[in-house]
């Protein structure tokens, strides 16, 4: 069995668990989980209002993994406000992958504009590098970006693959936003990023782009492994997505 690429993001399970007053489904036991069944880690984002994911479960992940996964790894999402910096810095996770979402955005949706907010991201980047955090950039594909990413001290950078994710009815379209997620990935990977890759993948979609992109590093998969999970269960919709990415 080969390393894993698989980052399950579990934000859809702290919604499920927020609409009563109890601690299931639990965060960590279902991150416990996918972990002891080939992912490579967990991905949270946190957000101001708490919707999904809580500080609480932030903190309650960053020791699940110290003390029984220490060869997994916690990605922490989220925009660079002075609060997210804080908490990054108390919950110490192995990556910070930095969004430039709106307090009231619903997910994710598109990468950092960066002609603009140089200054305050790149200070962002610095805090988190002093903390010993790897530090990946949301960016929208689109093959400059990754330059940008790199001469402001990035390490990684995230693919928005939304707009690939968004055309399972649609193979046409699906080359030609294939093609602008695989003419970024080469981009990052010439100016020795990391690259990662995140947004609407499934295992019908991963196969074809990791057939022209084989070094991605790291898929963060939240929605779609959630819906599979509620099919399949936590445990084997790891090994589905993990088989996807040729890795059993």
């Amino acid at each position: 069995m080969t390393a894993s690429r698989l980052s399950v993001n579990v934000n859809a399970v702290a919604m499920l668990r927020n609409r009563r007053d109890l601690p299931w489904p639990s965060v960590t036991g279902l991150s416990a989980i996918a972990m002891e069944a080939g992912a490579k880690g967990i991905t949270v984002h946190p957000r101001p209002d708490e919707r999904h994911i809580r500080k609480t479960d932030v903190y309650e992940l960053a020791e699940l993994i110290e003390e029984r996964y220490p060869n997994k790894e916690l990605c922490l999402e989220g925009y660079p406000s002075a609060d997210f910096l804080k908490l990054v810095e108390e919950a110490r996770p192995e990556q910070v992958l930095f969004v430039p979402d709106d307090p009231e955005q619903q997910t994710s949706d598109h990468g950092w504009q960066f002609d603009r907010d140089t200054s305050a991201l790149a200070a962002a980047i610095t805090a988190a590098k002093n903390w010993a955090v790897t530090v990946s950039l949301f960016c929208d594909p689109d093959p400059s970006a990754p330059e940008h990413a790199a001469r402001l001290g990035a390490e990684r950078i995230e693919i928005y693959t939304g707009p690939y994710g968004a055309c399972y009815d649609d193979p046409d379209r699906a080359e030609k936003e294939l093609d602008k997620v695989v003419a970024t990935a080469e981009a990052a990977r010439d100016c020795g990023l990391g690259v990662n890759a995140g947004h609407d993948l499934t295992v019908a979609n991963i196969p074809p782009l990791l057939a022209r992109a084989p070094f991605i590093r790291e898929m963060s998969i939240g929605h779609g492994f959630t819906a599979d999970a509620l099919i399949y269960g936590f445990a084997e919709s790891v090994r589905r997505f993990r088989k996807a990415m040729g890795e059993v």
